[in-house]
This record gives structure tokens, C-alpha cells and sequence, in this order.
């Protein structure tokens, strides 16, 4: 049952029951009528009688007339001094409900206009007033309709606490099919965020309530939720069974779908893997189905993904006509987000067939659309577009205008909700912007701008995540570092800071034109704030006759050393193959028993990458071996194993410099400031040493129903930990006694934290990389709680103190791989306050890495320098395996070397 709790329909009633009409008489209406009342009594019947006619145009939305009668019953009553208070009251209300509505239903145009900024406002109006009258289905509404608004604008934590208070307003009030639209629409945040489990989540209750309610519209929109969010996640055989439903309800009563946007999800799903003749077929139907029922809009939608999968198939001209028919619809239906998204269609094509002329003045037609919609995204995005074409066009003064524009609008996008890994997506959003404004201020010799644009381009969450560490209070935006600011970062480091950017462009592979990474921009800054630019030709890479393959792929290849099954496993994984990540799993999630001892080198691929990254700048480089080299690398140069590359006289790069990386200029500084909070090393003080090795080992789940594994047990990891803590005169925790609660209460007061243990990075997540602790007796192994495998997600709430950790397992320098770095348990410890951090880019062999651990920290007790530290402890381990560095050059310091 509904409770209706409205106020004004309370005060109706109790008028209505003076009077001697009744709510719902259809008298006829008040215009035309000129009554001629001879006595009081007469007036007052007459009175009576209009308010019960208001009372039943209110019922029916008609407030304008509502008003007419109650203000003629009010009249009269005033007139007779009688139940003056009640009829003020009464017509009071009646304007302030009038009022509430006119402005929710100008909120809904605004909206439906994309505008909504205006709408916004609108409905905060409105939601006062309902507020105020006690109208409670209309306040759960209004709270909705914001919810929606916020969404639009990305603004997703507003939005989701609008939608949590619309839900609770209609579950208190019983109105099941208001709660079930509102789950729906929060349903719809997540599923922005990418948050698409708990999406699921909110489809499932709201698809339950239209069910138990035999509602068949919203089962139906329900089930297009769901169609879409399987669709996203590449669950393509639910999503079609989802859609099957669909089509099975519309069979129940003998009609085809009335909704095209499914199939056009579905459309979207097979273009996202690169099957265009299915997504084209599936855009055709949902064509059909928007122009049989008369939807324009949708039509519009079906053409406008028809140009884009034509335009993947290089078809431009096809392209071009389905944009512009859907172009002439928009503009027919006044819809400008169609419009816009027609222009930006046709601009891509005509910028693909190198008609920059026609693609500029398309585009030049969308800018003031996206400004007036307020879709800062779209507005971003379309003025790099027109940035590209004019660069492509040749002129570079136009292009880098607009590109700074660009990047002022999608900069100015902030995440409004907590979370690193929230954040990322976001920050990531001008990337191309990034990389395109590099090409068009190094093609002007401005080099030195185009290093501050590749800065300001990487690291942004993560230098925000630092900046609230060091300075909790500091709300406001963290400026971009200048061309002095990154100067003086590299004179207080006291070393050569080698900055890489990986550019993009179109070029001719195999007789066709296709946008591949073409150039690798380099700048070192050296001590003194010198700053020299060099830059290395990648367009070979995909020109090759043999086999073309991206930089990544070559990055792959250095550290598989040969093997064929890592190199499948990694690029299956990259690609997003779900096979690959078993796989991957398979092989992550262990340290070798044996080393490699192949009398042969097989450095190849080592070299190469040395050509590509070393030889432009290696006469900038410092001359003695002790002076360090921070690399900032992208992208996948973050897995390149820096001190194993080969020069052509076969010398590892190790031999000639001392090296470690950071994730930006920026991020340096700091981490810097994170230091001078604990002690320099001593090894009278043993309380604050923590070296764990070897624990009981968890169960681990490799593979969706299969069964769990426990992983092999580390005796070379225990008797690195014990060897380890003798030199701190300390005690290592070993097998049951290194339990995950124990671990993580000693980490927060550590000064040193050594973990040798098995180690799998998260490749999808990132915050899903583990180090393998021993499982709490009392806690069930399945997470949450201490289930052995402490994640990169529960490290980043840990408040840690410490100089360095080392995670001495496989792999834990992956993870997933942004413009923001890489997203796995390095990034997680520097986040949570640790200084420096030790990590391994592949599964490294047991003995060898128990020599160079061990080796590391007696050295460390000579030098204060850990970059120096591991330098002397690899070379140690180059004389053993000279020719296998698979032996002793995965591991990398990260942070502070001081």
C-alpha cells in the first residue's frame, strides 16, 4: 500500500468535508460560468463546490486551473468572514505545489537537453518545496532526477548519495516501482565508474522488484541494464541471454522489442573486439526497430555507431553517409548531443582521409555545442581533435592553442569521489592530449615546454596521493611542476634524471595507414639543470618485414629471456585474454628452484632495447659508475630491466652506471619529503627490523572452478630471511609464526621491512597484487579478512614509517599499467608513507636471489647509498652468471637511494 503523506492533499480533504461538494465531481469547468448568488447561502454552496473542482484538477496535474478555483473559493469565503485562515492555507499550498512542479518539469527539459547545470538547479527548487509541503514521493523523485544530473557530469560520489536517499524515501513510503526505478539509476553510477559488479548488484534488485510487481516496462529496462553492463565486461553469452529474455517477454504479448538500445549494446560489445560485419548487423537491427517505432533519436544513435564501425573498417565514404544522416536527424529533432557526437564522426573521418580542411570545419560546427551542453569530456576531446587536424593541416601556432585548451578543459575534470584507483581513470582522460601537444611543441623546437606537457602528463593521482600524505589539510589542486621546479628537483636529488615519452602518429604499415607509437621522446636533465633533448625513431619497430611488433612487445621479450611460453602468457595478458591471465598466474605465483646457467648469452633483445633507449643518450650520461641515474619511464618501459641492458661490446648497463626509477619528476620531490620521519639504519636497535620468509603458504585459486592450490614451499626464501635478520641481530619470522595479522601489526613501526616470499601481480586491477603471508588460524580462507594474501588495496590504508621494503618474491613490480604508473604493491607502499622500495619484474630463481639479498644488505652496512648497495650486490652476481641476467637483474629500487 502507498502512504501518501502530502500535506496539501490532507488540507484538501478536511476543505473538501466542510464544503458540500466531493473530490473527484466533474462539474463543468470554471471558465464561462457567471453565477448570480442572491443570498449568503447561495455564496457558500457555491464556494463549496469549487474547491472540490480545484481538489480534482490538482489530482490531475491541471494546477494552473486548480488555482483559478481555489483562489474564487478563497474569495468567496473572505467575502462571507467565513474559514478565511484554512482557504489562505489552502491556496498557499496549492501555489507552492503549482510552483514545485513547473519547476521539476523545467528541470526535466534541461536535462533532456543536456543541460544539466540548469537542470540541477531546477530541481533543488523543487526539492525544497516538496520538501517543505511533506510531499514524499516527489522529494524521492526530485533527490533521483539529481542523481541522474550528477552522473552526467561525472560528479559520481554526489551522485550515488542522491540515488541512496531517493531509495530509502520510497522504500519508507512502500512505492516499489519508485524504489526500483532509483536502483536502477545507482546502478547506472557504477556501472560509470566501472564498478560493474555492484552495478550488477543494483540491475538484479531493481529487475527482483519489477518482477514481484508484474511490471513489465521496467523488467524489460532492467534486462537492457544488464544486457549492457555484460557487455562491458565482455561477458557476451549472459549478455545475449539477458537480451534473449528481452526478446522472450515481447514474444509473451506478440510485439517485437520497443527499446533498439540493447541491440546496439550488443553492436557496441562485437566492435569492441574487432568483429565489425556482427556489429554492423546488430546496429541494422536496432536501426529497423527505432525507425518502426518511430524513435528519431534512436535512429539517430544506430546511424552514428554504423559511421564508427565503417570508419573502423576503413571505410570512409560509408562512414561519411551514415554520420550525416544521422547529423540531419539531430538537427531535425533539435537533439544537440546527437549532433554533436554526428559532427565529431564526420570531423574523424575527413580527418582519416586527410582532408583536414573539411574535418576542422566539422568540428569547428561541434566546439560550441559541447560549450553550451556543458560536457566538459566531449568538449576536451573534440578540441584535441581539432588540435590534431590542425597540426596535421601544418599549422602548429592553431594546434598548440587549442591543444592547451584541450587540456585546460579535461584537466579541469576532478574525481569527486576517494580512491586512488577511482582517480586514475580520470586523470588519465588526456592522454592523447598529452602526447599530441609533445609532437606539435617539439616540431617548433620547443622542447623544454614539451618536457614540462610530459610531465604534467604522468603521475597525477599518484603525486595527489603523496601530497595528502605529507600535507593532510592541503585541499586545493596540486599545480603542475615547472620547467624551474623540475630543475631543482634534479639538483636536490644530486643526480641525471632520464625522462622517457612514448608519442603516437599515423603512419603506413604493410600499405595501410594505422595510428602506432612512432617516436620515443628522451630528456635528461643532468645535476647543474641542464637539459638536453634527443629522440629515437619506433616506426621501424612495426615496419619490419619479419615480424612487426609494438615496444611493449620488445619489453616482453627482454624479460622472457627466449621463452616462448612467458612471451605468449604476457601478450595473451596485455590483450585482456582471460587464458593468458591463467597462465600467467600459473607462472607468477612462485619463485625457481634453479638458476639459469646457459653457457650462452641470449641478450638480443636486450641490446635492442639498449639501441633504442641507451644509445641516443649515452654521451649525456654521467661518467663515474657511482653517480646515479633516475629513469622515469611509460607505459611499459616500467618492466624494461634497466641494468641488464647490453651495449655492442656486450657491457650491462649496471657495469657503467648506478641506476633506479621513479613514476615522475614530481613524485621524487615527494617521496623526498616523506623521509626524516624514522632514524637512519642501526643495528644495535633490532625492534623495528621485520624479515619474514618462508611462511605457511595459503591456498590459492588459480583458475574460476578449479580447486585451490597451496603454493610450494620457499626453503631458500626462509634461509635468505634468517641470514638476513643475523646481520640485523634480529629474529625472522618463519613458516606459521609469519601469520598476516602478525605481519601487519610490526609494519606500521618498521623501519625495515623484508618479505621473501611468493609475490603474483595484478595485471587487471593492479590493487589486486599480493605477497603470500601465512593464513590466520581463526579466519576462513576465503577473503575478506587475514587470508594470507595481503593485497596492494589493504597496504594503501596501512600507515607505514619505513626507510625501505623489499618484497623479495616474483614479479611484485607489475601490475596494471596507466599513464599514472604502474597500479600494483610499489605504488601501494609509497602511497601508505615508505621511503623506498625494492621489486622484481619476473620470476627470479630461489639461490640467486637469497645471494643478492643477502649481499645487498651487507653492502648497505658499508654504503648508505641502496641504489649503490644493489649496483655492487648485482655485480657480484654478474661474475657468477655472466651470461645469464635472468639471474640477478630483475629486482629495482624505487624512490629515496639515499
Amino acid at each position: 500500500m502507498r502512504h501518501q503523506r502530502l500535506s496539501i492533499t490532507l488540507l484538501l480533504t478536511l476543505l473538501t468535508t466542510i464544503g458540500a461538494g466531493f473530490l473527484g465531481g466533474c462539474s463543468e469547468p470554471l471558465a464561462g460560468r457567471s453565477p448570480s448568488v442572491q443570498s449568503q447561502g447561495d455564496r457558500r454552496a457555491q464556494a463549496d463546490r469549487l474547491l472540490p473542482e480545484g481538489n480534482w484538477q490538482a489530482k490531475n496535474s491541471r494546477y494552473r486551473l486548480a488555482l483559478q478555483y481555489w483562489e474564487a473559493a478563497r474569495n468567496i469565503y473572505r467575502e462571507l468572514g467565513e474559514r478565511k485562515a484554512q482557504a489562505d492555507r489552502l491556496l498557499q499550498e496549492g501555489k507552492r505545489q503549482a510552483e514545485a512542479d513547473r519547476l521539476l518539469q523545467e528541470g526535466n527539459w534541461q536535462a533532456k537537453n543536456s543541460q544539466y547545470r540548469l537542470a540541477i538547479q531546477y530541481w533543488e527548487a523543487a526539492l525544497d518545496i516538496y520538501r517543505e509541503l511533506g510531499n514524499l514521493s516527489n522529494v524521492g523523485r526530485s533527490l533521483g532526477n539529481l542523481g541522474l544530473a550528477y552522473n552526467s557530469l561525472g560528479q559520481y560520489g554526489r551522485a550515488i548519495s542522491y540515488y541512496q536517499q531517493s531509495i530509502e524515501i520510497f522504500k519508507e513510503i512502500e512505492n516499489r516501482p519508485g524504489e526500483g526505478f532509483q536502483l536502477r539509476g545507482l546502478g547506472d553510477v557504477y556501472k560509470s565508474i566501472k564498478q560493474y559488479q555492484r552495478a550488477i548488484s543494483y540491475y538484479q534488485q531493481s529487475l527482483e522488484i519489477s518482477r514481484e510487481i508484474n511490471a513489465r516496462p521496467a523488467t524489460i529496462q532492467s534486462l537492457n541494464k544488464l544486457v549492457a553492463v555484460y557487455n562491458l565486461l565482455g561477458k557476451y553469452q549472459q549478455a545475449r541471454e539477458y537480451y534473449q529474455q528481452v526478446l522472450e517477454m515481447y514474444g509473451e504479448i506478440g510485439d517485437r522489442p520497443s527499446d533498439s538500445m540493447p541491440l546496439s549494446f550488443l553492436g557496441d560489445a562485437y566492435k569492441s573486439i574487432e568483429q565489425y560485419q556482427r556489429a554492423i548487423s546488430y546496429y541494422q537491427q536496432s536501426l529497423e526497430i527505432s525507425r518502426e517505432i518511430g524513435d528519431r533519436y534512436g535512429a539517430g544513435i544506430s546511424l552514428g555507431s554504423l559511421g564508427n564501425a565503417y570508419h573502423s573498417l576503413e571505410q570512409y565514404q560509408q562512414a561519411i553517409s551514415y554520420h550525416q544522416q544521422s547529423l540531419d536527424i539531430s538537427r531535425e529533432i533539435g537533439n544537440r548531443y546527437v549532433e554533436s557526437r554526428s559532427l565529431n564522426g564526420l570531423g574523424n573521418a575527413y580527418l582519416f582521409r586527410g582532408q583536414y580542411q573539411q574535418a576542422l570545419k566539422y568540428y569547428q560546427q561541434s566546439l560550441p555545442i559541447f560549450r553550451d551542453i556543458d560536457d566538459p569530456y566531449t568538449l576536451g576531446n573534440t578540441l584535441n581533435n581539432f588540435g590534431y587536424a590542425l597540426f596535421k593541416s601544418g599549422d602548429l601556432p592553431a594546434a598548440e592553442k587549442n591543444l592547451f585548451l584541450a587540456l585546460e578543459v579535461l584537466e579541469s575534470i576532478r574525481p569527486d569521489r576517494d580512491g586512488d584507483s577511482n582517480q586514475i581513470s580520470v586523470f588519465d582522460t588526456p592522454d592523447r592530449t598529452y602526447r599530441t601537444l609533445q609532437q606539435v611543441l617539439t616540431a617548433q623546437n620547443k622542447t623544454n615546454t614539451a618536457l614540462e606537457i610530459s610531465e604534467r602528463g604522468r603521475a597525477r593521482a599518484f603525486v595527489e596521493l603523496l601530497t595528502s600524505q605529507v600535507s593532510p589539510d592541503n585541499g586545493t589542486q596540486l599545480a603542475p611542476p615547472t620547467l624551474k621546479e623540475i630543475q631543482r628537483i634534479a639538483r636536490k636529488q644530486n643526480a641525471t634524471i632520464v625522462q622517457y615519452s612514448r608519442v603516437t602518429d599515423r603512419f603506413k604499415i604493410e600499405g595501410k595507414q594505422e595510428s602506432k607509437e612512432s617516436e620515443l621522446y628522451i630528456w635528461v636533465i643532468k645535476p647543474t639543470g641542464e637539459i638536453a633533448f634527443r629522440q629515437t625513431d619506433l616506426k621501424h619497430l612495426w615496419q619490419k618485414e619479419d615480424r612487426p611488433k609494438s615496444l611493449a612487445t620488445v619489453v616482453d621479450q627482454a624479460r622472457c629471456f627466449g621463452n616462448s611460453a612467458c612471451q605468449k602468457s604476457l601478450s595473451e595478458t596485455r590483450q585482456g585474454d582471460i587464458l593468458g591471465s591463467r597462465q600467467l598466474n600459473l607462472q607468477a605465483a612462485g619463485r625457481l628452484e634453479a638458476p639459469t646457467t646457459n653457457s650462452q648469452p641470449n641478450n638480443r633483445t636486450l641490446q635492442q632495447l639498449h639501441q633504442l633507449l641507451i644509445d641516443p643518450i649515452a654521451d649525456l650520461l654521467p661518467k663515474n659508475e657511482k653517480d646515479r641515474v633516475i629513469f622515469i619511464p611509460q607505459d611499459s618501459l616500467f618492466l624494461v630491466p634497466f641494468p641488464a641492458l647490453q651495449d655492442e661490446a656486450g657491457n650491462y648497463l649496471i657495469e657503467k652506471h648506478t641506476t633506479l626509477i621513479a613514476p615522475s619528476i614530481q613524485s621524487l620531490n615527494f617521496i623526498h619529503q616523506q623521509r626524516t620521519r624514522t632514524p637512519q639504519i642501526n643495528t644495535d636497535e633490532s625492534n623495528d627490523i621485520l624479515v619474514v620468509g618462508n611462511p605457511d603458504m595459503p591456498e590459492l585459486l588459480l583458475f574460476p572452478g578449479e580447486e585451490p592450490q597451496q603454493l610450494s614451499t620457499l626453503m631458500g626464501a626462509e634461509k635468505e630471511a634468517i641470514e638476513i635478520a643475523q646481520i640485523f641481530e634480529t629474529q625472522a619470522l618463519v613458516g606459521n609464526a609469519a601469520t598476516e595479522s602478525v605481519v601487519v601489526q610490526k609494519m606500521p613501526s618498521a623501519r625495515i621491512i623484508h618479505l621473501a616470499t611468493h609475490g603474483k601481480f595484478d595485471p587487471f586491477r593492479g590493487i589486486g597484487s599480493w605477497i603470500a603471508l601465512t593464513p590466520d588460524p581463526e579466519v576462513s580462507s576465503s577473503p575478506p579478512g587475514n587470508d594470507g594474501l595481503l593485497l596492494a588495496e589493504e597496504i594503501l590504508d596501512l600507515k607505514l614509517n619505513a626507510e625501505l621494503v623489499v618484497l623479495s618474491a616474483c614479479s611484485t613490480g607489475g601490475g596494471k599499467i596507466t599513464g599514472d604508473g604502474v597500479i600494483g604493491l610499489s605504488r601501494s607502499l609509497i602511497s601508505a608513507g615508505v621511503e623506498s622500495v625494492i621489486v622484481s619484474l619476473w620470476k627470479m630463481p630461489d639461490s640467486p636471489t637469497q645471494e643478492l639479498m643477502i649481499e645487498f644488505y651487507k653492502n648497505w652496512q658499508k654504503y648508505p647509498d641502496l641504489a649503490q648497495s644493489l649496483r655492487q650486490a648485482m655485480l657480484k652476481l654478474v661474475e657468477k652468471y655472466p651470461n645469464n641476467p635472468e639471474n640477478w637483474a630483475a629486482f629495482t629500487l624505487i624512490g629515496e637511494a639515499e
